[in-house]
């Protein structure tokens, strides 16, 4: 059984945070944590976050094993943006997109 986890309107472009999400996708949960713990970016934080809720839904919810639990799904998709303007030369208005994300990771029990 599937169990997953999600953060939405994380206010992290998905740009900067599918590199981060590249490197855990496939690796068991506790793996993972600990080279989420081991990277520069502090977006890996949000990140470990949202693994570790995936593995508390599976440990609590389902009465799975947290040593045996792997993640078959982890991606990044993009949330609202947050649009903002700045003053430019001659009295014109330069855009600002703030964007966010959204963090979705699925946890599957192996064995």
């Amino acid at each position: 059984m599937d169990v997953q986890a999600t953060a939405r309107y994380v206010r992290t472009s998905p740009r900067k945070l599918r590199p981060i999400v590249d490197v855990v996708r496939g690796k068991k949960v506790e793996e993972a944590l600990v080279i989420l713990s081991l990277l520069p970016s502090p977006s890996a934080r949000t990140v470990a976050k949202v693994v570790k809720s995936a593995a508390a839904n599976a440990e609590n919810n389902f009465e799975m094993t947290p040593s045996e639990l792997r993640i078959v799904g982890i991606y990044v998709n993009g949330g609202r943006s947050m649009k903002r303007f700045r003053a430019g030369a001659r009295g014109r208005a330069k855009p600002i997109i703030k964007r966010s994300s959204h963090i979705t990771v699925t946890v599957k029990e192996e064995g």
